[in-house]
């Protein structure tokens, strides 16, 4: 009797290890990732696949324009995608999801993103809290908003401000530089504790670096919100029910723009991306244990143990 019992105890141990093999399409142990290149979605991506090589899958990484990462998921030559900000990516991914090949998280992985005007917080402390304020701070300014790479949206934004004197910001001049000229341009203001009006956006590390407030009342001149924005993941209408183990876990990466951000500055010191998320990843147990949650294996063992093993 015991040994009737013992096998029939094997036979259902092996039908549950069978069907937790056949969760998931052979298929999907190859994750085929796009990527653009802004650091925040380098730097989450980066933890994806660092999460993915750690549960037996194999990743690889097409870095590509918005456009033709949305057409390489509709032609089931990448899987997924993580960096689908919105509203700004909103007219590029439109056609994909009008014909119903593009699918989006019923989540976001990044709620708390924004861009528009900013200043340093000792400026809104003096009185310029709105886009309304700047023109009355105008002589302190010495008339400039300091903007981004010429061509940007953020920049056509200011121009047309300034072009038809919304917010009476008609005498002011729009200064176009690099990221970095911008920066070092609003550091050498900080040092000397004098206003400065700049494009400022989270998740990036300047938002660790000073204290920043972000101007109101902008009349949706950077989208609705006074410029909020949201990151959501974006994959092939069909992906999750065929590879429900690396969408689990897909479900579960999200990040604060104070994390992202922590991520981003050694990325852009030229740090390498998988480095820097096993180091992230390390020091954040409890973000890792919530990435696993659920999520096992690609061949159905303990999701978290291989992880952590592999992080060593």
């Amino acid at each position: 009797m015991k040994s009737l019992k013992l096998v029939a105890g094997c036979c259902l141990l092996g039908l549950f290890s069978s069907s937790l093999l056949a969760a998931e399409d052979a298929s999907c142990q190859k994750a085929r990732i796009g990527l653009v290149g802004w650091t925040d979605v380098v730097a989450t991506t980066a933890v994806a696949s660092t999460l993915l090589d750690g549960l037996g899958y194999t990743t690889t990484q097409t870095t590509a324009s918005q456009q033709i990462v949305f057409s390489g998921i509709s032609k089931n030559q990448i899987d997924f995608f993580l960096g689908y900000w919105k509203p700004a990516m909103d007219d590029n991914i439109k056609p994909f999801l009008d014909k119903g090949v593009v699918k989006v998280s019923a989540e976001p992985s990044l709620a708390d993103a924004i861009a528009t005007l900013a200043v340093p917080s000792y400026a809104a402390e003096a009185g310029l809290k709105t886009f309304a304020d700047i023109a009355k701070f105008k002589d302190q300014l010495d008339g400039k908003i300091y903007g981004i790479e010429p061509g940007t949206g953020a920049n056509t934004n200011i121009q047309k401000m300034i072009d038809s004197n919304q917010f009476g910001l008609g005498g002011f001049k729009l200064i176009e530089s690099s990221e970095a000229a911008m920066l070092a341009a609003v550091s050498r203001a900080v040092k000397r504790e004098r206003p400065i009006v700049f494009v400022g956006w989270k998740p990036h590390p300047m938002n660790l670096q000073m204290e920043l407030t972000y101007l109101t009342g902008s009349q949706d001149v950077f989208g609705a919100n006074e410029g909020a924005a949201t990151v959501w993941t974006v994959a092939a209408p069909t992906y999750a029910e065929r590879c429900p183990n690396v969408d689990r876990l897909l479900g579960n990466l999200s990040f604060s723009s104070a994390q992202e951000s922590e991520m981003m500055k050694p990325i852009m010191d030229r740090k390498e991306p998988k480095d820097v998320a096993r180091q992230w990843l390390k020091d954040n147990p409890q973000e890792l244990s919530r990435f696993l949650a659920g999520v096992t294996t690609f061949d159905g063992k303990d999701g978290a143990a291989a992880v952590q093993a592999a992080l060593k």
